[in-house]
């Protein structure tokens, strides 16, 4: 499992900097609604955040094997699709409805930091 996490995180962190370099290049005229260029730098941030963690949770499973790291894995794997996707989405389309997806990939990440901690409690 932790080759999937390293090859995800992998792609994830390309994606992150690729995006967050588009955004603050080419994008910077264009997202120009209030608070679309906020949005957008949030939802790389966030991205970025969690492709370490996703990074973390790889190099972990190499030492714990343990159901809950998988969870996590795939919880913050979700999360970065969610939250971020419906930002990035929201940012190009407009689509205001899309809002009301993030928070989704938000517990997302709360339920795979909670994984995580669930692993350590067990792990010691």
């Amino acid at each position: 499992m932790h080759k999937l996490f390293l090859i995800l995180s992998s792609i994830s962190g390309i994606l992150a900097v690729s995006l967050g370099a588009f955004g603050a290049h080419a994008l910077k005229n264009k997202l120009t609604s209030e608070g679309t260029l906020d949005t957008y730098q949030t939802a790389v941030q966030y991205q970025f955040y969690h492709t370490l963690a996703l990074l973390l949770i790889s190099l972990m499973l190499t030492k714990y094997q343990s159901i809950w790291l998988n969870y996590a894995g795939y919880s913050m794997a979700i999360g970065i699709l969610i939250f971020s996707g419906s930002l990035y989405i929201l940012c190009f389309t407009g689509i205001k409805w899309l809002g009301a997806i993030t928070p989704i990939g938000g517990l997302a990440f709360i339920i795979g930091w909670f994984f995580v901690l669930l692993t350590a409690l067990k792990s010691l």
